[in-house]
């Protein structure tokens, strides 16, 4: 059997995600108190206001989801391969050994930061069309602002853009076959074009931090990472480029894994391998 732990990106936060973890943890907890200058023990509760701020709730998850792997390895489980959504791909690399705690903490802070600088966009998500629908949608309605941030499934998407134009578009699927519409509450444009400078401007943090080699295979984007000279590179770009989790998914198959462990809050990622797993049949 070949498995895969998946670390699930931002939205996947909940209450009391940290109980039982921050306590266990103390030397990881401290490091943690240190960067993000609140408790740990306080935003892990997912009550906090802070995470509503994103260079806060990002640090969090990395925590949340670093804490929830060492816990899993000191039960003596192993993964083969891991892949992270998004924000999650840090805690990925953190289980792969290429990356330490804190630096991962570090560089997440800084990611929220610079995300928190581009307000004014908003995030759609679509589900029941596949991708050429979702583009025939956005062409015949001239929706040349909003790009494709998302690929969770075959037909599950996640645009970005203006919210303006979000909000005229939502009509638009639905009468084009959307069995689901829905704004997420956040207010930028995640994973578009509208996030370049602040992807130019992580490059520079990125660069700074020493990755090692994995230790294991780690998926990005439907690729595999293996040369840690190119993982700054790879994160930099992944902060305007699409996340292509079908893509991953993907490969994850043809990697041979068939059972995946969700390490951290929530099950999102499990239901989308899972739905893949029973359109593959």
């Amino acid at each position: 059997m070949t498995t895969a732990w998946l670390f699930p990106g931002q939205g996947s936060q909940r209450e009391d995600m940290g109980r039982g973890l921050v306590e266990r943890y103390p030397d990881l907890t401290r490091q943690a108190d240190e960067v993000l200058t609140v408790p740990l023990a306080t935003l892990a509760s997912g009550t906090d206001p802070r995470l509503r701020e994103t260079e806060h709730l990002q640090p969090v998850l990395f925590a949340i989801c670093a804490l929830a792997c060492r816990a899993a390895t000191d039960a003596g489980e192993q993964p083969h391969v891991v892949a992270g959504h998004s924000l999650g791909e840090y805690a990925a690399l953190y289980a792969a050994g290429s990356l330490g705690f804190a630096d991962g903490l570090r560089l997440v802070r800084r990611r929220g930061e610079l995300m928190a600088r581009c307000p004014g966009g908003r995030m759609l998500a679509v589900v029941g069309l596949d991708e050429p629908a979702v583009h025939r949608v956005l062409a015949d309605e001239a929706a040349i602002d909003v790009d494709v941030a998302n690929r969770n499934g075959e037909r599950q998407f996640v645009l970005s853009g203006p919210d303006g134009t979000l909000r005229l578009l939502r009509d638009r699927f639905t009468a084009a076959g959307a069995t689901k519409c829905v704004p997420l509450a956040v207010s930028i444009a995640a994973h578009s074009r509208y996030l370049a400078y602040a992807s130019a401007l992580f490059a520079r943090d990125l660069a700074a931090v020493p990755f090692g080699p994995p230790r294991i295979p780690v998926v990005s984007n439907g690729d595999v990472l293996t040369d840690p000279t190119t993982i700054a590179g790879t994160l930099a770009a992944n902060l305007s480029a699409p996340v292509d989790w079908t893509a991953s998914m993907a490969r994850l198959a043809t990697l041979g894994v068939d059972r995946v462990r969700e390490i951290g809050p929530g099950h999102v990622l499990t239901r989308l391998w899972e739905a893949r797993a029973a359109a593959h049949i």
